[in-house]
């Protein structure tokens, strides 16, 4: 293999999870022209990543927003161009570790010889020259991008996430950690995901920041985007202890150079959260309607998830808005997870 591409253009969490294929691609192609198709919101995860050789940035929301507009004829000469620069590369392997149709397009728009991609209920399966399963559910944290390295014919030994950080994230977090006076231990907390039934609640967010910092010394910081600020800043009015908000303040870089640095991270099924158990800090991880996995490379991440009669339902909660599954977890029990970790008390 003289050129590859590796297409996961968004969801932070799967690309975290899927960072491993990098570094198995490079081991067995050490010579090999390796790129990452993304969109821009992701592009901190991976810029940095020295076994990457480009990233080519995918501007789906212009793309969307001439289509609504109907500025077809731009819309198609962008894809036009986008198509041109892909066919420059001359990529040998398009490795889709999506399974969706837009996915599955751009994989073919690549023009590479070999297009493999996750069997999924998406159309699209014309477009590629293979299509694999994600091997099962195994329980483990990005099994199915190391499954799909094994249908390659590649060797996955340590396998596991890798987020390489930039010096200005890193710079740019010691400063805003400076300006909260968190000192060198503080717990981060991410509570804001797409989909409300993965939320855990507000209360129980406030008990749980005041037994972080009254049982083990440590401030909780919220992260998220700028639309989680309103949620953040009515656990911040409530809780009774520090509480320091930094939703929308922070780039994706910085979310994950505080994250890295951190005490204790704990969060819901949203990609910062994966980002603690990539970076092996302490993590307890509070899953309901998806359990990505249960299991990860590292030894410091404990996840909660207690399973109902209906678990996972995914994108179709059957609760009528009670959430039972997360409603069940205790802050109490989140604090005896957390103070398992060594250094964490």
């Amino acid at each position: 293999m003289k050129n590859i591409l590796i297409i996961r253009p968004s969801a932070i969490g799967d690309i975290v999870m899927a960072s491993p294929m990098i570094r198995v691609l490079r081991r067995h192609y050490p010579d090999a022209y390796i790129a990452w198709l993304v969109e821009p919101s992701s592009v901190d995860l991976l810029r940095s990543n020295k076994d990457l050789d480009e990233l080519i940035i995918w501007n789906k929301k212009e793309w969307r927003e001439l289509f609504q507009r109907g500025r077809l004829l731009l819309l198609k000469h962008r894809i036009s161009e986008f198509s041109r620069h892909l066919h420059t590369k001359r990529f040998d392997l398009a490795i889709d570790a999506q399974g969706l149709l837009r996915s599955r397009w751009l994989a073919w728009l690549s023009g590479a010889g070999e297009r493999i991609g996750f069997e999924s209920k998406e159309p699209g399966r014309f477009l590629m020259t293979r299509i694999t399963s994600k091997g099962g559910h195994t329980g483990i944290m990005g099994s199915e991008y190391r499954h799909m390295m094994g249908v390659l014919g590649l060797d996955t030994e340590g396998f596991h996430p890798e987020i390489i950080l930039s010096e200005e994230d890193e710079n740019a977090a010691r400063e805003i950690l400076g300006e909260l006076q968190t000192g060198d231990r503080y717990a981060v907390f991410a509570p804001f995901t797409t989909r409300p039934q993965k939320h855990w609640f507000e209360d129980r967010w406030i008990e749980l920041a005041e037994l972080i910092y009254e049982k083990l010394g440590l401030q909780p910081v919220l992260l998220g985007g700028k639309g989680d600020f309103d949620s953040a800043l009515r656990m911040e009015k409530a809780a009774r202890v520090p509480l320091s908000n930094l939703t929308g303040r922070t780039s994706l870089g910085q979310s994950a150079a505080i994250i890295r640095d951190a005490t204790l991270m704990i969060g819901v099924d949203t990609g910062l959260t994966h980002m603690g158990a990539a970076f092996d800090c302490p993590t307890v991880a509070l899953f309901g309607a998806t359990c990505p996995y249960l299991h990860t490379a590292g030894q410091r991440t404990s996840v909660i998830y207690n399973p109902m009669t209906c678990s996972p339902c995914r994108r179709s909660p059957i609760c009528n808005g009670d959430f039972t599954c997360m409603k069940s977890i205790e802050a109490g029990h989140v604090l005896n997870e957390a103070m398992k970790f060594p250094g964490v008390l």
